[in-house]
C-alpha cells in the first residue's frame, strides 16, 4: 500500500503523460464492454463501412466518370455524336475555354490570397511584430538534470525576446 507521503505527491504533466502512455489497457464502459462480452455484436458493429469511405468511393467514381464523359465529348467529332443520337451538347469552344479558365483562375486566386495576407500583416518595421499588449515574458530557465526536467511542470506559453532570437540566429 502507498504511504500517505507518496499519495500526496504532485506530479508534473510530463510525468502524467508518460504514465498514461505506459498503461497497458484502459477501462471500457457501455457499448465497448458489451462488445467484449458478445463477439457477434462486435462483428456487426465493425461490418458496416464508414461514411467517409463511402463518400470517398462515390467521389472517386464520379470524378472518373465525369472525366471520361468530358474527354469523349471533347475528342469525338460532331458527326459521330449526331450519328449516336446525341444532339444537345455545348460547343467545342467550351472544351478549351473551361480548362483554360481554371488554369488561370486557380493561380490568380492563390495570388490574391497571398496578397490579402500581405496586406493584413503589419510591416516588418512595426513594433507590433516584436511585442504587443498580449506578449508574455519568458520565465528564467535554470539548467537541470534530466530527472529534474521530467518532474518540473510544463512552462506556460511565452514569447522570446528579440535579443534572444538575434543571439541564437547571429552568434557573434
Amino acid at each position: 500500500m502507498d504511504s500517505p507521503a507518496e499519495t500526496l505527491v504532485v506530479r508534473s504533466p510530463r510525468q502524467t503523460v508518460s504514465l498514461l502512455r505506459n498503461r497497458s489497457r484502459r477501462p471500457r464502459f457501455g457499448r465497448e464492454r458489451e462488445r467484449e462480452r458478445d463477439p457477434a455484436a462486435a462483428a456487426a458493429a465493425a461490418a458496416g463501412p464508414k461514411p467517409s469511405e463511402v463518400y470517398g468511393f462515390v467521389g472517386s467514381i464520379t470524378t472518373v466518370i465525369a472525366t471520361a464523359v468530358y474527354l469523349a465529348w471533347a475528342y469525338t467529332p460532331e458527326p459521330w455524336l449526331n450519328s449516336l443520337g446525341i444532339t444537345y451538347y455545348p460547343t467545342k469552344y467550351w472544351a478549351v475555354a473551361v480548362p483554360a479558365f481554371v488554369m488561370v483562375a486557380v493561380p490568380l486566386s492563390l495570388l490574391a490570397y497571398v496578397g490579402s495576407n500581405f496586406l493584413a500583416t503589419t510591416p516588418p518595421t512595426s513594433f507590433n511584430t516584436i511585442f504587443d499588449e498580449y506578449s508574455r515574458e519568458r520565465a528564467t530557465m535554470i539548467d537541470a538534470t534530466e530527472q529534474e526536467e521530467a518532474e518540473r511542470p510544463i512552462e506556460p506559453i511565452s514569447d522570446m525576446s528579440i535579443h534572444h532570437i538575434n543571439s541564437l540566429m547571429f552568434p557573434n
